[in-house]
C-alpha cells in the first residue's frame, strides 16, 4: 500500500498520474536520457537503467527497464544481453554502480577502463547521468512505496509501450 494516496497504477506510473505537474519534466528527462541522441543504443541505456535499479533494489524499475532492454534488443536484432561479456558494457556498468552509491567514488582509472573498452566522453557522460537519474527515480518510487506488480506479464506489456513509443506521449 503506497504511503500516500495515488491512482491504482504501478510504480512511477501512479506517481506521474497522481502528480501531473512533475510528470512532464520527469518523462522528458527519461526520454532525453534513454531515447535522445547518444553514442549508446537505447537498449544499452535501458540496460544501464535496469542495472542501477536492480542494484538499488527497486523491483519495479529494474523489472520494467530490463523488459524494455530485452524488447529493444529483440526488435533491433541484437538478441540476448551481452552486458556481462561486452567489455564496454562491463566497464560502463562498473562506473554506473559507483555513481549509484556515491558519484565521488568514480576514479580516473574507472574512466580509463571505459575508454579502453571504446567509450568516448559522451558515452561516459551519458552513463553517469543515467545512473544518477535512475538512482533518483528509484528513490522516488520506493520512498513512496508504490505498487509493484508480481506478474511478469505486467512488465512485458509496459515494456512494449515504452519500446514502441518512448517516455513522452503527445497530448490527447
Amino acid at each position: 500500500m503506497p504511503h500516500i494516496d495515488l491512482p491504482p497504477l504501478p510504480g512511477i506510473a501512479g506517481l506521474l498520474a497522481g502528480y501531473p505537474q512533475t510528470a512532464g519534466p520527469l518523462n522528458s528527462l527519461a526520454e532525453t536520457l534513454l531515447r535522445g541522441p547518444s553514442p549508446l543504443t537505447p537498449a544499452q541505456r535501458e540496460t544501464i537503467a535496469a542495472y542501477v535499479s536492480g542494484r538499488n533494489e527497486c523491483a519495479f524499475c529494474a523489472r520494467t527497464h530490463d523488459a524494455v532492454a530485452r524488447r529493444l534488443r529483440r526488435d533491433d536484432g541484437s538478441g540476448s544481453s551481452s552486458a556481462e561479456t561486452d567489455p564496454l558494457m562491463v566497464a560502463l556498468l562498473a562506473v554506473a554502480d559507483k555513481v549509484r552509491v556515491d558519484g565521488r567514488s568514480v576514479t580516473a582509472e574507472d574512466v580509463a577502463q571505459a575508454r579502453a573498452a571504446g567509450a568516448d566522453d559522451r558515452t561516459v557522460h551519458d552513463t553517469v547521468l543515467i545512473a544518477a537519474a535512475f538512482s533518483m527515480f528509484n528513490r522516488y518510487v520506493d520512498g513512496l512505496d508504490t505498487l509493484t506488480p508480481t506478474d511478469p506479464s505486467a512488465y512485458d506489456r509496459h515494456a512494449q509501450a515504452l519500446a514502441e513509443h518512448g517516455y513522452v506521449r503527445p497530448p490527447v
